[in-house]
């Protein structure tokens, strides 16, 4: 199966024809099985999830709904953990993060990764070991560096010469010693859209290996006795399928680890390798498992520390969208469809539903692909090509640029998009003042509002006139 990358133009091929990847399935009312979590099926034609129904879902909570299989959930965050026994597996509280997962994540055994002091809030709302949590961020506030360090987290990952700085006067400050690692750049094509690629030389994070910056930030936080370095992070960027980036990155980031070993005198016990493993969004996606990934990135670091002849360090990986993403789907409603002539005499059948691109921004913001299928019944009717948009007044304001839908769906309908538990929740906006959607947690036949519906009295409430 092929390999795919996230970018791609954004009406790409036009009317009926569809993407190259994509094919005419049999029966567009089956699923298919590797887009979805764990407890989902059909039965009688009715997306079901943990026993539960969509329709009866829609019925009591509304639509838009992100759905949550919260024992899928559970189960992607423990298989890293099982499969990377004796390293820290980082949760990203980017991908999604509310009180409800911080828990689930906590309870599973894994650390949590934090950027900004809302989301380090969150954590410490849900109770979160505060030493299982480390804060990332390219430009950290004065405010949120000491709330770190009061509450006493496991690391900061120092981004800046300016952070180095701050955390100095803190510490000095506050009496304590900040646990820090320095983020570097490795130089590295991680072979995903540009916007998520973080460790070329041309972007805002980390510390150059190939400039000399690294190093020299390495000398400025040892020179510091209120910063204890732990060691190196590494991060080649988002929705990574192959492992050959990493190869390359761990190569000369323990390259560094040994120079420092060597000109500096000092042996860094930890090397953050990174991670943004991919999930299936559709066919074209064919993720590597927990198990596989283990197995080829930690043999990369074994035979590069022997190469190297030093010691291995204490990993730590970060999988990125790999555990939120494929747990959960959204649940829209249709409202109205229309078919559009194009050039060629052919045409293309556009099908509106009552989201859009405030509560999930990826296919507009980078070209991301999604699928979705007929989610309230079952259809006998021929599939026709189609694309799902949403409600907002955008031309881009597309949810599914491409996909195989009976030709009988018409308004009132329930679709399922798969694979939108990361960065869409989290990216969710109030475009055209239109609230964000609430997220449903379901297990065991039980369904819970973990995230409330925002309501227009939310968004009156901040309109102070």
């Amino acid at each position: 199966m092929m390999r795919s990358h996230e970018a791609g133009a954004l009406h790409g091929q036009s009317g009926d024809r569809g993407p190259a990847w994509l094919r005419t399935p049999e029966d567009p009312n089956e699923l298919v099985p590797h887009l979805w979590a764990s407890s989902v099926s059909k039965v009688d034609g009715v997306l079901t999830v943990a026993g539960e129904s969509v329709t009866d879902l829609a019925a009591e909570f509304g639509t838009p709904t992100y759905v949550v299989d919260e024992d899928d959930f559970r189960r992607r965050a423990r298989a890293f953990r099982e499969a990377f026994p004796s390293a820290d597996v980082y949760y990203a509280g980017k991908a999604f993060l509310c009180v409800a997962t911080a828990r689930w994540i906590a309870e599973e055994g894994l650390n949590l990764d934090v950027c900004t002091g809302g989301e380090l809030a969150v954590a410490l709302k849900a109770e979160f070991p505060p030493e299982r949590i480390g804060l990332h961020g390219n430009n950290k506030s004065v405010a949120e560096l000491r709330r770190a360090l009061e509450v006493g987290v496991g690391r900061i990952i120092i981004d800046s010469i300016e952070e180095i700085a701050r955390l100095r006067d803190l510490t000095a400050e506050l009496g304590v010693t900040a646990p820090v690692m320095i983020r570097v750049t490795a130089g590295v094509e991680a072979h995903t859209h540009e916007y998520i690629s973080t460790s070329h030389e041309d972007q805002k994070f980390g510390f150059s290996i190939t400039g000399g910056d690294a190093l020299d930030a390495v000398r400025r936080v040892l020179a510091e006795p209120g910063l204890e370095l732990r060691g190196l992070h590494s991060h080649i960027g988002s929705q990574i399928f192959v492992t050959d980036g990493f190869e390359v990155a761990a190569r000369r980031v323990l390259r560094l680890h040994a120079d420092i070993e060597k000109e500096l005198g000092v042996a860094l016990p930890e090397f953050d390798l990174g991670g943004g493993f991919g999930i299936a969004y559709t066919t074209q996606d064919d993720p590597s498992t927990p198990d596989d990934l283990a197995r080829g990135m930690l043999k990369i670091v074994d035979d590069e520390c022997a190469a190297m002849g030093i010691d291995v360090p204490h990993l730590s990986i970060e999988p990125g969208r790999a555990i939120a993403g494929p747990s959960t789907f959204t649940l829209y409603e249709v409202g109205t469809t229309k078919s559009v002539a194009l050039d060629g005499g052919t045409s293309r059948r556009y099908i509106s539903v009552d989201g859009g691109m405030s509560d999930n921004i990826r296919p507009a913001l980078y070209g991301a692909d999604y699928s979705c299928t007929l989610a309230s019944r079952t259809s006998d009717a021929p599939a026709l090509l189609s694309r799902v948009v949403g409600k907002h007044c955008e031309s881009g304001d597309i949810v599914v640029k491409d996909e195989f839908l009976p030709g009988d769906v018409e308004a009132g309908d329930l679709l399922a998009v798969p694979g939108t538990g990361a960065y869409c929740r989290s990216l969710a906006s109030n475009y055209n003042h239109v609230p964000r959607a609430a997220v449903i947690a379901v297990r065991d036949g039980e369904a819970r509002v973990i995230l409330r519906r925002e309501t227009e009295d939310d968004l009156l409430a901040l309109d102070i006139g």
